[in-house]
């Protein structure tokens, strides 16, 4: 039996249409369930602080606990306009300085001061929620990309802390293929815009 090959090393995979994708989030339920509701951020969001984006549905489960996290208790499918996408990939920075990339430790930290977005990659996760040899993107946006992001580039907002639940309790009986037949169907994502991966990948 072939062992199917890994995905490139650095690659953006995600539900996506023609115009749009899915990114998730987690916050406390002040925040999640409004927007949930609503289908846009409250007020209360704050709008010039960072906040991160994943386009990866398992290392988001990761990141939060399945939902069971303290302040991240609320999983949020969110669909952003591709061009919003596109437009914070273009204007990006990496998070950490790469000798290929940069001219200069300097220059990187300059740069990364100015951006309105940063580029982080980290290992995918697999349904164990175990690292896997290859990498997901962690997208941070701040200023205007972050106003962006809430007031202009956000299609719909979906609570799907169920479905993380759901996944959750299929791994832990070990119906391991109802568990991944639950999670979103993520694929190559192909973008106008030029994503900054580190040299090499």
């Amino acid at each position: 039996m072939n062992t199917p090959p890994h995905p490139p090393r650095y690659e953006i995979r995600a539900l996506h249409t023609a115009t749009t994708v899915t990114v998730y989030q987690a916050y406390r339920p002040a925040i999640g369930l409004p927007a949930a509701r609503d289908g846009r951020f409250p007020a209360e969001w704050k709008r010039d602080r960072m906040t991160w984006i994943k386009p990866s549905f398992l290392w988001m489960m990761y990141r939060c606990g399945w939902g069971t996290k303290e302040g991240q208790e609320v999983v949020l499918a969110v669909e952003i306009d591709r061009r919003g996408l596109e437009w914070a990939l273009a204007h990006a920075e990496l998070s950490h300085y790469v000798r290929k990339v940069h001219p200069d430790q300097a220059s990187w930290k300059r740069s990364l001061r100015t951006a309105p977005a940063r580029v982080q990659w980290d290992p995918e996760r697999d349904l164990d929620l175990n690292p896997l040899p290859y990498r997901s993107l962690q997208l941070g946006l701040s200023g205007e990309a972050a106003r962006r992001y809430a007031d202009e580039w956000t299609v719909s907002v979906r609570d799907v802390t169920p479905l993380a639940r759901e996944v959750r309790a299929a791994v832990r009986a070990g119906e391991r293929e109802r568990a991944a037949g639950l999670l979103p169907v993520e694929t190559p994502l192909d973008l106008a815009a030029p994503r900054p991966v580190p040299a090499g990948s």
